[in-house]
């Protein structure tokens, strides 16, 4: 009687089968791995985003906070107040601020001339080296924020007229959408507002705003 030799190799269904749940298992593990890799990478893109956002306002409250009453002569040999802007303003905002860091002693002042406009859909600001400028004093120009949808300053005269309702919503009627020099009267100062609210709409982010209550002149 012969022997029955036994096959110890695989079938070929059963190779198949083997190959197919590796590639299931593949590919489950891959989209496993992408959707953790994407989902890291989202949180590194908001937490990047939020920090610009954040460092933003924090240096234009700054610049707002420390505003001083002090006017300037632009490059035209033009007198230009201490604040200014809105719609009809060459910027949204520009203004004088105390506080300019001088860590080096360099022959400057500590008061420091600042804007803040949209261009490009990026919010920039510029300052200049000097308070009183010639033709040759060029602004340094720094993008803050892209993605910027809209930029809008609106002043307050006074604080008796900041007000609000029961909600704590404030009552606009009493606010500027301008804060430039009266043409119609020369030699006319302009006096810096009681405050100050700021718009920035930002794209995916949507809308910040912000209410300042300046120092007293």
């Amino acid at each position: 009687m012969g022997v029955r030799r036994t096959s110890l190799g695989f079938t070929l269904i059963e190779v198949l089968v083997a190959m197919a749940i590796t590639a299931l298992i593949s590919v489950v593990a891959y989209s496993a791995l992408s959707s953790a890799l994407s989902g890291a990478e989202s949180v590194r893109s908001a937490t990047v985003r939020a920090q610009q956002i954040n460092q933003t306002l924090t240096l234009l409250s700054r610049d707002i906070r420390q505003v001083v009453n002090r006017s300037i002569v632009d490059e035209f040999d033009q007198r230009a107040p201490a604040l200014s802007g809105g719609v009809l303003s060459r910027y949204p905002l520009t203004l004088t601020r105390a506080g300019w860091h001088n860590s080096t002693g360099a022959p400057r002042s500590t008061l420091q001339r600042v804007r803040w406009w949209i261009e490009d859909d990026a919010l920039w600001r510029a300052h200049f080296p000097v308070l009183d400028r010639t033709p040759g004093t060029e602004a340094i120009e720094t993008a803050m924020l892209d993605d910027v949808v809209g930029f809008e300053v609106r002043f307050l005269p006074a604080i008796a007229e900041l007000k609000s309702d029961r909600d704590d919503v404030i009552d606009d009627r009493n606010w500027r959408d301008n804060w430039i020099l009266d043409v119609s009267q020369p030699g006319l100062e302009l006096p810096t507002p009681a405050a100050i609210e700021i718009v920035l709409e930002l794209a995916r982010a949507g809308e910040i705003r912000r209410l300042y209550v300046l120092p007293s002149s």
